[in-house]
């Protein structure tokens, strides 16, 4: 697969840092060029300079955010204008939201479903067509662990996240034969600022995470052995399993423990 991908152009999103910015680097050692979309300039053209210097990598910078509906449309207008054609799409843009319910910002839940459930599917769809017409092309849609059950405190990214594998897999069913591979990635816990943007700041520090860098590698050689879905980190796995065995109650009852706030006692 990478000699097919070398010196062509793959669109990653979320591409500023953690697990985008690593998917980026790894890539350019492999050959690729880039678009890379996210909200913040200055860390994506700090990113291009670095894989310019390294690798000779080319790069198109485009500042979007992509929760917004009619964003990655112009998006793929732009790449378009360019004459690019994209031969891999990390679908890795996304956020979550740890909360209870009833205080939960439900305008920053809907923009979190645009961007992690919308813009995934919307890109890819784009995509496709062209992908199809060529008869080769890759992508690559970065899901969650808790896209394998219910999660409380957490329902709507882990809804999302349960979209992304569903779609990925069901594309990769439908297009292994013509020459498509799709890969829904689950990863864990892992050391990014995921859990201090959604809301659970210093919850990385006190649990076991995995490094950017090894997801992102076992990630590539998954989508290099055209796997349907792949979870970085075997006690990950495991958890996948053990979720299937339990009742639907149990697995969302155990999973309250890990961000259930903490109420300040009552008053006498």
């Amino acid at each position: 697969m990478w000699k097919q991908l070398a010196n062509q152009w793959a669109l990653v999103t979320g591409a500023s840092t953690g697990l985008g910015a690593e998917f980026a680097r790894q890539l350019a050692s492999r050959g690729m060029h880039f678009v890379l979309v996210a909200r913040r300039r200055e860390l994506m053209e700090a990113l291009a300079a670095e894989l310019l210097t390294q690798h000779g990598t080319r790069c198109i910078v485009i500042v979007s955010d992509l929760s917004e509906p009619d964003e990655p449309q112009r998006i793929l207008n732009e790449i378009a204008a360019q004459g690019i054609v994209i031969e891999l799409l990390v679908n890795n843009a996304g956020f979550g939201i740890v909360g209870e319910a009833d205080a939960t910002d439900v305008d920053r839940v809907l923009n979190m479903i645009r961007l992690n459930i919308s813009a995934t599917a919307e890109l890819t769809h784009r995509l496709l067509p062209g992908m199809l017409e060529r008869g080769h092309g890759a992508i690559l849609n970065v899901s969650s662990l808790s896209a394998f059950q219910p999660v409380a405190y957490m329902g709507a990214y882990a809804a999302s996240k349960a979209f992304v594998l569903h779609f990925s897999e069901a594309l990769h069913c439908e297009l292994k034969e013509r020459g498509i591979t799709v890969t829904a990635v689950c990863p864990g816990v892992t050391r990014t600022a995921f859990f201090d943007i959604a809301g659970a700041p210093g919850w990385l520090q006190k649990h076991a995470a995995l490094d950017v860098d090894f997801v992102v590698k076992q990630s590539l050689k998954a989508l290099a052995r055209r796997r349907q879905c792949y979870v970085p980190g075997w006690r990950n796995f495991l958890l996948t399993l053990l979720v299937r065995f339990a009742t639907r109650s149990r697995v969302v009852k155990e999973s309250m423990r890990f961000f259930k706030p903490k109420r300040p006692p009552k008053s006498p």
